[in-house]
């Protein structure tokens, strides 16, 4: 009678090992999409900045660049005309980052560095293991009994 139950037991836990390993393929791939449908959702929103300071910048662009002829015009003087070769640059370069194809380059640019300069991307110290998060740990409750907060 209590071979019977051990073999029971055995094959209950199989059983329940599979359905608690897809269980934890089905939360890994739900935090995969998650993050993923976050990070479209960053990179939408950094877009969309980026488009809104373009128009800021363009309409300071075309302010000053009023000013400047118009002071050009009167005075006939050409040094009038210099600030605008630097806030043209400025404009073009917000230009690309909200209309252009800028960010395509980026993150060609990024695949290119994780493909081929892959040491460049090495956390300092390397990565955080238990052991040493736990030291931390261990050191801020030190730090907590020696200086305790003040209320």
């Amino acid at each position: 009678m209590g071979n019977y139950i051990s073999i029971n037991l055995e094959d209950h836990y199989k059983n329940n090992e599979k359905f608690l390993q897809s269980l934890n393929e089905i939360a890994i791939e739900r935090q995969i999409q998650m993050q993923n449908q976050m990070a479209d959702r960053q990179r939408a929103t950094a877009v969309a900045k980026s488009r809104d300071l373009f128009l800021w910048i363009t309409t300071f662009n075309i302010t000053a660049t009023t000013g400047l002829f118009t002071g050009f015009r009167r005075t006939k003087r050409a040094y009038f005309l210099f600030p605008l070769i630097p806030l043209t640059f400025v404009n073009l370069y917000y230009w690309d980052l909200a209309y252009g194809n800028k960010l395509h380059r980026i993150r060609m640019e990024a695949e290119h560095i994780m493909t081929h300069e892959v040491d460049m991307l090495k956390v300092p110290c390397g990565l955080p293991t238990p052991s040493s998060i736990d030291q931390g740990r261990m050191a801020e409750e030190e730090t907590k009994k020696i200086h305790p907060p003040m209320p």
